[in-house]
This record gives structure tokens, C-alpha cells and sequence, in this order.
């Protein structure tokens, strides 16, 4: 999406969340805008579901809920201390909107006694010259609520492009905050909001969503014989290898150490077996070079585990079958792919 599309989107969403918040009478607290505005962006379908199914019969969301939603699927990706403060300064900018839109409202029903006064005194004017004072006082009335009325669009797009800038901000501490930093790639806090999403969504759709979990193998190897400088050498390698190859929603992260997790949705089991071997030919076909002395390194390999969500099943029981299959590659001689279904695979035995 282009710049100026990012923009409008922002404003849409954010213009979108505010409204909800006035009517559903929510108080104006950074918690409360970061829910709604992730609740109309509509990214973690969780949250949304959370957010439909507790709203009561009147429309509003009870704060205590509120917060129990927010806790549960905002609160431990916030990450960083700069989401902190951008979420304070929207908060604050957010009291400024609110603030003149409740002074136009009074301004609105002033406005709308004079036209009642003037409409009574209209009816009891004897002559032309109270008729004339009264038509100016009105002037002078609508003027004032025209002045009023200006001084409000200037305030309020003030406003907006404050607020645009600070959601630009946010949304990138956010994303930064969900982002390892040696490979670029989604971390582990990225990782648990997206595959809790993406199982919600196979769940409610019927649709597949499959999981691999590989490991570099003997990477430990490469730590201690060309140093830790090397190490992180492999898993920007790994990485890159892993951005190149998956497309569309497929999603990959660093999942701790070593280990990465790639998350497919849509994606039958064959499938993910098949993206699984490509990405470890991929990763294989690769020559790894000491960047300070030119010494060639060798081959990098990896061994998957592919699994497919079966619905209902707890995210901690999704990973572990995954994991199981990645621990029957090791076992078998690493550089492969195991997925539930082989033969080989025992994940009873595997996962004990």
C-alpha cells in the first residue's frame, strides 16, 4: 500500500475507534483507544471476537471487561516504553478532541435558545425598528456560531494530523517491539498473537493451518569453532532464507535460540511438508562465507516438524506436536522434513 493509502487508513481507523469510544461512552484513556483502534483494524480476530460477544444489550462495553480483554491480548506485546508514551500522547490528544467537541455541543445549544428567544420576539415585534434589532441580534448570533464553528474544524483538524502521526508512531514501536532485532524477522511475542489469530480464524473457517518448527543443525558447532559473530551470521542466513521462500500470509518467526516457527494457513499438511524441504534446500544451497577472513564455512542445514491444527485443541498441544516431529527429524539423521503422518512418527513416544 502506498504512503498516502497508509495515511487514510490511519485516519479512517482511528477516526473510527474515537467514535466508538463517544458511543459507547468509553473514558478517553490510552488502554482504552489502543483496544478500540486494534478492535477496528481488525488484525487480531480474537480480540474482535472478545469484544462482540461481551458488548451488552445497550451497546456498551463494561470497563472491568474492558480491561480483561485488553490484558489478555494487548497488554504483553506493548513491549516497549515508547508504546507506552505514544499511547499516553494519543491519550492526551484524545481529551483535547473530546474537550472541543463537548464545548461545540454547548455552543450548539446556546445557539439554539437565542433562535428560540428570537422566534418569540419576532412574533411580539410591534414595529420595523424592533423587527431590525432583533434580525441583528440574530446576525450577530449566527455569526458568532459560524466564527465558533470554524475555530472547531481548525481545532479538530489539528487534531487528526496529531493523532495520524502519533498511530504512524505507535504502529511502528509496535511492529518494532515485535520484531527480532538480529534477523528482522517476527519474534517470539509476534508469534504467540499471530498462531492464537490464525487458529481462531481454521477454527471459525474450516480451514486448514499448519505449523513447522525447525532447528539449524549443529549450530552450536558453529558457535564454538568460528565464534558467536558467525553464530548470528547463520541466523540472519536462516532468515533471509525463510523471507524469500514463503509468500502470502505465511508467516515465519525466530523462535527462540536456533529455533524458527513458520506458521500456514490455508495449508494442508502435504503442502507444509513440501514448504518445509524447500526452505531446507533453500537454506543448504547457500555458501556460507566468514565475512572478516573469506574462509569458506560449509553447508548450513536444517530439520523440520510439520503439524496441522485440529480445531479445538490448545495452541501449547499445536506446538508440541510440531515439536515432536522436529525432534523425530533429529533422530533420524537431521537435514529432513517429519511430519505427523510418517510412518516413523510416534508422537507419543516422541513427545515423552
Amino acid at each position: 500500500m502506498s504512503q498516502t493509502g497508509d495515511y487514510d487508513k490511519s485516519i479512517a481507523q482511528a477516526h473510527r475507534a474515537m467514535c466508538l469510544m463517544v458511543e459507547r461512552r468509553c473514558p478517553a484513556t490510552p488502554q482504552n483507544y489502543e483496544l478500540w483502534y486494534n478492535y477496528v483494524a481488525g488484525h487480531n480476530q480474537t480480540l474482535v471476537e472478545q469484544v462482540d460477544r461481551s458488548t451488552n444489550d445497550s451497546g456498551q462495553l463494561p470497563q472491568v471487561v474492558a480491561d480483561k480483554i485488553y490484558d489478555e491480548n494487548l497488554s504483553p506485546l506493548r513491549g516497549t516504553e515508547e508504546v507506552s508514551n505514544i499511547s499516553q500522547q494519543i491519550g492526551g490528544e484524545m481529551d483535547v478532541v473530546l474537550s472541543n467537541i463537548e464545548s461545540a455541543l454547548g455552543q450548539t445549544t446556546e445557539y439554539g435558545r437565542s433562535l428560540g428567544t428570537v422566534s418569540e420576539e419576532l412574533d411580539g415585534a410591534a414595529d420595523s425598528g424592533s423587527l431590525k434589532l432583533i434580525v441583528q441580534r440574530l446576525m450577530e448570533s449566527t455569526q458568532t456560531m459560524e466564527e465558533n464553528n470554524r475555530r472547531l474544524e481548525d481545532q479538530l483538524n489539528v487534531s487528526r494530523d496529531q493523532i495520524s502521526e502519533l498511530n504512524t508512531n505507535l504502529e511502528s514501536a509496535r511492529t518494532e517491539s515485535r520484531t527480532d532485532q538480529l534477523t528482522n524477522i517476527a519474534n517470539r511475542k509476534a508469534f504467540d498473537e499471530m498462531i492464537q489469530s490464525l487458529a481462531a480464524e481454521a477454527k471459525a473457517e474450516n480451514h486448514d493451518l499448519c505449523l513447522l518448527m525447525g532447528d539449524i543443525d549443529f549450530f552450536k558447532k558453529f558457535n564454538d569453532t568460528f565464534g558467536h559473530q558467525t553464530g548470528d551470521q547463520v541466523l540472519r542466513l536462516v532468515a533471509a532464507c525463510l523471507s524469500s521462500v514463503l509468500k502470502g500470509r505465511d508467516f515465519s518467526a525466530r523462535y527462540g535460540g536456533e529455533e524458527f516457527a513458520v506458521l500456514l494457513p490455508e495449508t494442508a499438511l502435504h503442502a507444509a511438508n513440501t514448504v518445509g524441504n524447500h526452505i531446507r534446500k533453500t537454506v543448504m544451497s547457500k555458501k556460507l562465507v566468514k565475512k572478516s577472513t573469506g574462509e569458506d564455512l560449509g553447508v548450513v542445514t536444517m530439520s523440520f516438524g510439520a503439524a496441522k491444527y485440529v480445531p479445538g485443541e490448545s495452541i501449547e498441544d499445536f506446538i508440541h506436536r510440531a515439536d515432536a516431529c522436529l525432534y523425530a527429524a533429529k533422530r533420524a539423521g537431521r537435514n529432513q522434513v517429519k511430519c505427523e503422518t510418517d510412518p516413523d512418527v510416534n508422537l507419543r513416544i516422541e513427545a515423552a
